[in-house]
């Protein structure tokens, strides 16, 4: 009917995003992008990875810095509202998980496969020993003051568990492209355990968060592992035939640009389903970059344009937001400083004692196991997200998020030297020869 009230509504476009927010939205790019870039050159010129300088400069531009010293200043620059944060946090997604994608083109097959079982050992005691400790360590000797009161005791401890357990794809990749580590065979273990580790860490996550709302019951466990199996098996049957074809038509294409758009599109739309199921978009992009680099034919080279961005521009900016809901005030507490530690120690503990164990029965040498142990005591922003999940739900206060993140952070930062050390140690291969230099686009 002419003039309708709800036609009229429906006809109206949406207004675009204009005004402060997105003067305030540009402002924040721009000085994450650049002090990004700043630091993480000053890391390269002491001998660590950019990755290292880029998460510093959200610690330095958060509240624990910052905040302090200009607290007006701070305010403007980054308020507390959600709807302004999220559209940070938006660039940053789209650069996590693009970077992800790229790091699962690189992975390499014939190795995984060759030393399956170091990797299954590694991840799997790699999992258990931090969240076994984890929950003991939670019932038995942390102060009451880092539990919510209303939170069940055994539901904080499962949740401390989880979140010491995990591994970070998108901080491990990061540090071994950075590194050019990646091409090591020892890179490649690195990255195919950690992938175990945010596979199962995800989906522990899914079931502890589910207790906390809803208590546990036999869908709480079984729907997300139903949900995986499922999205592997069509993956498998659809998606991988479907993305060679995809990927092969894009490499006859006229214009070199159609590679980069198809990748794009294929890693995107893997997050898009892993998210559909509530899983971790950024699982879903590690899959879709495994179906392109098993699909055949696709050369790195033609994803050189897609890693230089990311490399400068999307993965630097996700890094720096990372650090921006750090507040390391809550330390001056002592009963909080001495939960920190202890979890500290019981996160860098398991995993090195995962990466020990799971090395002699791999048959790895010393060195090897230190690199292994460093790189999957990388946690990152997969820390980040469990604890954002966890102050969420109530399950954490402010303290213990603190905790949380602030180990994060120092595994993060710790992972760099330690691997840079080990890694001097190791004889190059003719084998890691050669994928170096099918991976160069990639390490340049």
């Amino acid at each position: 009917m002419p003039g309708h009230p709800s036609l009229l509504t429906a006809a109206a476009p949406v207004a675009p995003l204009g005004g402060h927010p997105l003067v305030l939205m540009l402002t924040q790019l721009t000085l994450l992008v650049v002090c990004a870039y700043v630091l993480g050159r000053l890391a390269n010129r002491v001998g660590l990875p950019a990755v290292v300088g880029e998460l510093g400069v959200g610690v330095l531009l958060g509240p624990s810095v910052f905040g302090r010293l200009a607290p007006a200043a701070s305010g403007w620059l980054f308020p507390r509202d959600a709807g302004q944060f999220h559209l940070l946090d938006a660039v940053a997604q789209l650069g996590v998980l693009l970077l992800v994608g790229v790091t699962g083109v690189s992975l390499d097959f014939t190795l995984v496969r060759r030393r399956g079982r170091t990797v299954v050992w590694t991840s799997l005691l790699g999992l258990a020993i931090p969240l076994g400790l984890g929950v003991a360590v939670a019932m038995t000797l942390l102060p009451g003051t880092l539990r919510p009161g209303q939170t069940q005791p055994m539901v904080f401890a499962l949740f401390l568990g989880v979140a010491l357990c995990v591994s970070a794809i998108p901080v491990i990749a990061k540090t071994l492209l950075d590194m050019g580590l990646i091409h090591r065979n020892v890179g490649q273990l690195v990255l195919a355990a950690g992938t175990m580790d945010d596979v199962v860490g995800w989906l522990l996550l899914s079931v502890v968060s589910a207790m906390a709302v809803d208590g546990l019951h036999t869908g709480t466990v079984i729907e997300p592992i139903l949900y995986l199996a499922g999205l592997l098996l069509v993956l498998t049957l659809l998606g991988r035939p479907l993305v060679r074809a995809a990927m092969r038509w894009a490499q006859r294409a006229e214009s070199s640009a159609a590679v980069v758009v198809t990748a794009v599109a294929v890693i995107l739309l893997c997050a898009t389903g892993t998210a559909a199921l509530q899983l971790e978009p950024v699982f879903g992009a590690f899959l879709g970059g495994i179906l392109i680099g098993t699909s055949g034919g696709v050369s790195l080279a033609s994803l050189a344009p897609l890693n230089n961005g990311l490399s400068a521009v999307l993965a630097p900016v996700f890094f720096a937001t990372a650090g921006l809901r750090m507040d390391l005030g809550a330390l001056v507490h002592p009963a909080v400083l001495a939960g920190a530690l202890l979890i500290l120690g019981i996160a860098i503990l398991g995993k090195f004692a995962g990466a020990l164990f799971g090395g002699l029965i791999g048959r790895l040498n010393r060195w090897e196991v230190l690199a292994l142990g460093a790189g999957m005591n990388a946690r990152g922003v997969v820390q980040l997200v469990v604890a954002a999940v966890g102050l969420r739900l109530g399950v954490l206060n402010t303290e213990s998020y603190t905790i949380i993140v602030l180990t994060a952070v120092i595994t993060s930062v710790m992972a760099p030297p330690l691997l840079k050390f080990a890694t001097r140690r190791l004889e190059i291969t003719s084998e890691e020869e050669l994928r170096r230099r099918e991976m160069e686009p990639l390490l340049n």
